[in-house]
């Protein structure tokens, strides 16, 4: 029990210490809660780490496009290209797969964008208190992001996708070769089409952006715990804190499931059964390329995006469908840096990192934020995909408002644990 100017106040565990838990666990902090953060890695050291960094605000179209149906045999031959999927993998993965094609409908596409917009129109407004109480205030850069394409017919084709995300607020401009030069010098001459986010921003540095939040959760009076939880412990249908795997245990009032892939592991005690996969992203961190890249830049045709950030270039974003458990291939990290060079031949490469995250996907690419059905006080906050980094604040605020018993501003009911329970599972 914890007692604050003799008021008795409620506590609450958050197990993960990525983006999304520390996001949590901060709205929960704002509202007076004594918050617990459990993760066994040291903060920073998580999947957004491993990302490109951006507040990537439209893009809330699902992976899966038109056409996707008729890619899926060259991912399987190509383990070169953007998108690749181990053969090993695809007896496990299929029954997601069967899901995910099914939400390549453009009704379904459009419901589901429409939905994403819910979360990510309120963006930066979520994420504005929690960095104003950091110390560093150039944690969210200013620069909006380019993405830039090998030929016209790449946009044209782009187009319907450009025209859904105009419909729903988003901006776009369409660059050339000048333009591309004039934002980016170190591109002159290498791209005569493109496209500026002006909406989008980029952090700068996604390690650095992460920790910087959770000393900001630990100098507000939070603890943070570098151990992994073991189970739930509960009683009835409450949950009464949890067990780490060192025998230790955490007495809480609420606890909320933010665990990325690592979620997993609760889904029997949360009452769900979610076809949640981890899709591998790769990453090649130069500490010092040699060249000035200032804004976050996506290659969209060769499936990876230039971020420059403070402790270097991070070069990555191919996705790979390996399957559970699944050892990294850092070949792709390899596949990744040829790549980077044949634009930017003068990169240095001789200190280099090679990094992986695991992004937790849904098959409608729609995160969980949602309240257990089996334990009252347990809540869900998982499944962001790409999108773990853009959306955390936005996760965090939501996830308070439910756990102190508030309708939320936005309808949660797309972004319910149950919906894949309909149709067959292919909801």
């Amino acid at each position: 029990m914890n007692h604050q100017q003799g008021q008795f106040v409620e506590s609450a565990v958050v197990i993960g210490g990525g983006i999304v838990g520390v996001c949590c666990a901060l709205y929960l902090q704002r509202e007076g809660y004594q918050v617990t953060l459990v993760d066994p890695a040291a903060p920073g050291d998580s999947t957004a780490k491993w990302s490109c960094g951006q507040m990537a605000v439209s893009e809330v179209i699902p992976l899966s496009k038109p056409g996707i149906l008729k890619k899926i045999p060259s991912w399987l031959l190509d383990q070169k290209g953007p998108l690749a999927l181990r053969p090993s993998a695809l007896p496990g993965i299929l029954p997601w797969f069967l899901r995910f094609v099914a939400c390549a409908r453009h009704a379904k596409i459009v419901e589901i964008a429409r939905a994403m917009t819910s979360l990510t129109e309120t963006v930066y407004e979520d994420y504005a208190p929690l960095l104003d109480a950091c110390a560093d205030k150039t944690l969210l850069g200013e620069r909006p992001i380019l993405e830039v394409f090998d030929s016209p017919s790449a946009i044209t084709h782009e187009r319907p996708h450009l025209e859904l995300r105009e419909s729903l607020g988003f901006k776009a401009e369409i660059l050339d070769a000048k333009a591309i030069s004039d934002l980016e010098p170190a591109l002159a001459g290498k791209f005569n089409q493109g496209l500026l986010f002006p909406d989008w921003r980029s952090v700068s540095d996604t390690k650095g952006f992460i920790a910087a939040l959770t000393q900001s959760f630990l100098d507000q009076g939070g603890v943070r715990v570098r151990d992994q939880v073991k189970r739930i412990d509960e009683v009835a249908d409450r949950a009464t804190g949890v067990t780490l795997k060192s025998g230790d245990r955490l007495p809480a009032n609420h606890v909320v499931v933010a665990a990325g892939t690592g979620s997993r592991e609760f889904f029997a005690q949360l009452g769900a059964s979610i076809p949640l996969a981890g899709i591998a992203g790769y990453q090649v961190l130069l500490p010092k390329p040699g060249v000035e890249v200032r804004h976050s830049v996506i290659y969209a045709d060769g499936g990876f995006c230039f971020s420059p950030m403070t402790r270097g270039l991070q070069i990555g974003g191919t996705i790979e469908f390996a399957g559970p458990n699944a050892e990294p291939n850092f070949k792709r990290a390899d596949i990744i840096l040829e790549k980077a060079k044949r634009i930017l031949p003068q990169l240095q490469t001789s200190q280099f990192e090679y990094g992986v995250g695991y992004r937790p996907f849904l098959p409608d690419t729609k995160p969980v934020i949602d309240r257990s059905a089996r334990l009252g006080n347990v809540y869900m906050a998982f499944g962001h995909g790409q999108l773990g980094l853009t959306l955390g604040a936005t996760t965090g605020r939501l996830i308070a408002d439910l756990v102190a018993g508030r309708r939320p501003a936005q309808d949660l009911t797309p972004f319910s644990a149950n919906r894949f329970a309909f149709i067959g599972g292919l909801a």
